[in-house]
């Protein structure tokens, strides 16, 4: 059977990743977590005052910058790499997540980034997300979802997820943070976060992680049949 490529895209803590995470184990594909990327340049780039207004400085830091998931045997989760160093629980932090819009914006660093993850997901039967799949990295995606909730909905789930790994930050802090990447994130320049025409649209203010990966699974079944079906025409 043909392997598929599965887009989700979306704003910030709406379970983009738990969601693809769980839908990729179901399946079978690869996960890929396009803004751990994005997070893990950032902590690069803060690490070594880096100018996010130098394109000489970014272009040099980026032929730098060697990112890759590898799985972690006792948790069972993907996690990230950053020139062969483990930075996934650092990449999570708040200090990463007010800088990370704004490295995302930068046009060399979305063609790197971009690039990478196209050829990652060359050879199909993969699960994506981030905010540009279905729009920029594969276009051609043959399931596209879309996925959003409220921000005070958001800005909990966020809040939840900090606490669970020591940090505790203020929910208005997490509120205005949501509120500033999701305008940097629709704004700019370069592959902004806005839905594909043919993505479905998920709600998940009030809904289960459950319930999330059956519509994103049922969109995949109902692909596979009509893939099928027009095999047999």
């Amino acid at each position: 059977m043909k392997k598929l490529v599965v887009a989700i895209d979306g704003h910030s803590s709406c379970g983009k990743s738990t969601t693809a995470k769980l839908v990729a184990k179901d399946l079978g594909y690869a996960y890929i977590d396009t803004g751990a990327m994005y997070r893990a340049v950032t902590l690069y780039f803060l690490e070594h005052y880096i100018d996010f207004t130098n394109p000489k400085k970014i272009d040099q830091a980026l032929q730098e910058i060697h990112i890759t998931f590898e799985r972690n045997t006792k948790s069972n989760r993907n996690e990230v790499f950053l020139n062969g160093l483990n930075v996934e629980d650092e990449i999570r932090k708040m200090y990463i997540s007010n800088k990370v819009s704004e490295v995302s914006c930068i046009p060399a660093v979305r063609h790197a980034m971009v690039s990478q993850q196209q050829k990652m997901g060359r050879k199909r039967g993969v699960v994506m997300d981030g905010r540009d799949i279905g729009t920029t990295v594969f276009p051609d995606a043959e399931v596209k979802v879309f996925m959003t909730a409220d921000v005070d909905t958001r800005a909990r789930r966020r809040q939840q997820e900090l606490l669970d790994k020591g940090e505790l930050v203020p929910l208005d802090d997490i509120i205005a943070n949501l509120q500033k990447r999701d305008l940097i994130d629709s704004t700019r320049k370069e592959s902004p976060l806005v839905r594909a025409e043919d993505a479905e649209i998920l709600d998940t203010s009030h809904i289960t992680i459950d319930e999330q990966v059956d519509f994103v699974l049922h969109q995949v079944s109902a692909k596979l049949l009509e893939q099928e079906l027009a095999k047999r025409k």
